[in-house]
């Protein structure tokens, strides 16, 4: 199986990558933040290499306090949110104007054991009570990144099956970094890759 894993930052997967050194049985593609680079990259990689599985990883901002920091989940479903248009007081996604869809899904039937949450992609990460509250109302969305559903996209436009995981490294609220757990969700997330990984190498998973 060609394995391809796909990071927005070096820094998201480095324990990873330096686990499998100097020979990674799996393709690296770091893409850069944000929904446009990634489908970007993902899109211009994948014209000229193929794969049998893309998976993406990364950290995120969880909106449901159930999910602990650190917690590491599978994204099975991913929104671009902001994707449509504001109709006074109304959002209007881009489905109801009729120009496509913003909701995309996992393509992969690999069973990852971990609990199974949507999210949204956005450009601006949410840190305003308010807005904070709407998107919730809205969506009722578990978690947010500013690549999910851009990877989901161009997977789905290439025919590739795709999964995404992610680790909960801050709640969305009010920007504090003082709450922020990064080092310890980086970590959860690269010891689960690496196990995952290893049994999809090895024909265990």
């Amino acid at each position: 199986m060609q394995i391809l894993v796909v990071a927005a930052t070096e820094a998201e997967i480095e324990p990873l990558t330096r686990h499998f050194n100097p020979i990674k049985p799996f393709d690296v593609l770091i893409t850069g933040v944000g929904m446009v680079a990634t489908a970007y990259a993902l899109g211009g990689h994948l014209q000229v290499k193929k794969c049998d599985l893309a998976i993406n990883l990364g950290i995120a901002g969880g909106f449901n306090r159930d999910i602990t920091l650190g917690e590491v989940v599978e994204v099975t479903q991913d929104e671009l949110s902001e994707l449509g248009a504001e109709d006074d007081l109304d959002f209007l996604p881009i489905t109801k104007m009729g120009f496509g869809e913003s909701r995309y899904t996992s393509s992969s039937k690999l069973d990852t054991g971990l609990r199974k949450v949507n999210g949204i992609t956005v450009n601006t990460v949410h840190g305003n009570e308010e807005s904070i509250n709407k998107i919730i109302n809205r969506l009722k969305p578990q978690l947010e990144s500013m690549e999910g559903a851009a990877f989901f996209y161009a997977c789905k436009k290439a025919g590739l099956p795709s999964i995404q995981i992610r680790a909960v490294s801050n709640y969305v609220e009010k920007r504090n970094r003082d709450n922020w757990q990064i080092g310890l969700a980086i970590k959860n997330l690269n010891n689960f890759a690496i196990t995952l990984l290893e049994g999809l190498i090895s024909g265990k998973v």
